[in-house]
């Protein structure tokens, strides 16, 4: 893993250190958990070989993916192929997967408008948790809805409304999602300028927004 250091983050001799400290508290076996975190198409760990699953897209081409990694303290520490040998795949997944639907998220009624538009939003993986179909369940019980329009467009961020909302509803929805895609001074990675199509707790599709 420390060959991925430069790759992950910003290369200097004091996020080296940390990141050799995450990867030895890896090592040792006092960071555990592995989960699974959003990526877009064009992530800089594709073409270095992490370990990922396309969410959407192509193999060669993909829009958005999905990334294995340790939670580390400074950051995370994502896995590759090599990483993983000797191991079934299915059980990493599957720990992976785990260990996001029981990280809790809580979802806030928006009081405007008229409680049409949740947010579950603040954690460090409230965006991968649009792949926990318990808690998207939820959302279409909370809201009322067999369809559901879910905003993730950055990391630690969840907006949820019906797509059967009427027009000032999804006006201010798709407005909050710009704001908040076109809003980097929290520091919170890009995923995608898209709404996704949620229907029984999964995802069944995309719509992009930033075709003109």
């Amino acid at each position: 893993m420390g060959e991925f250091k430069s790759v992950f983050g910003e290369s200097n001799s004091e996020s080296d250190k940390r990141v050799e400290e995450d990867v030895k508290q890896i090592k040792s076996g006092q960071i555990t958990g592995i989960y699974p975190i959003l990526k877009p198409g064009d992530w800089v760990g594709i073409k270095a070989g992490a370990l990922k699953q396309t969410l959407f897209g192509t193999q060669e081409n993909p829009d958005l993916v999905i990334a294995f990694g340790y939670d580390a303290p400074s950051n995370f520490v994502f896995l590759t192929p090599k990483d993983i040998e000797g191991r079934d795949p299915k059980v990493i997944l599957e720990e992976a997967y785990n260990n996001l639907e029981n990280i809790n998220q809580e979802f806030e009624i928006s009081s405007v408008p008229n409680g049409k538009i949740l947010f579950a939003s603040g954690n460090d993986f409230s965006s991968e948790k649009i792949l926990c179909r318990n808690h998207m369940l939820k959302a279409h019980e909370l809201l009322e809805s067999e369809e559901l329009f879910v905003s993730i467009p950055r990391r630690r961020c969840m907006m949820i409304t019906s797509k059967n909302a009427d027009r000032e509803v999804l006006g201010t929805f798709i407005g909050l999602h710009k704001n908040v895609w076109e809003d980097d001074s929290y520091g919170n990675a890009p995923i995608l300028d898209v709404l996704f199509v949620v229907v029984k707790g999964e995802i069944d599709g995309i719509i992009p927004l930033n075709q003109d």
